[in-house]
């Protein structure tokens, strides 16, 4: 069992950035592909970024050179710089994990370990 806890969301004005931290339980967290998808009320979650073990990055295009997802596997944890923030960024942001291998990165049904959520809110 994997235990996923979000942090560093916030109230934040257009233009400024917040730092999301995701803190995993459990000894293997280096063989974890670690993902961050963002849910706004009535709509599905929504991919945002993911890195593999072999920590290679991926990201939606719509925060594609805004956002930076990065990992320590000595401290467990991914992170997920967001930088030049919009109000459409608003949303409750989720880290996400699964250690299987081949499953799209971008797929909420790929991951098996979600966190609670941390909401972030842009203001216009």
């Amino acid at each position: 069992q994997v235990h996923l806890v979000e942090s560093g969301g916030g109230l934040v004005q257009t233009g400024g950035s917040l730092r999301l931290s995701c803190v995993a339980s459990g000894r293997t967290f280096s063989t974890y592909t670690m993902g961050w998808f963002r849910q706004t009320p009535g709509k599905e979650h929504e991919f945002v970024a993911a890195i593999s073990r072999s920590v290679n990055t991926y990201y939606a295009d719509s925060v594609k050179g805004r956002f930076t997802i990065s990992r320590d596997n000595t401290k467990n944890t991914v992170w997920l710089q967001m930088n030049n923030l919009k109000p459409e960024d608003t949303a409750v942001y989720y880290c996400a994990a699964h250690f299987v291998s081949g499953r799209q990165y971008y797929l909420t049904t790929s991951y098996d370990y979600w966190g609670q959520g941390t909401q972030v809110t842009v203001s216009s």
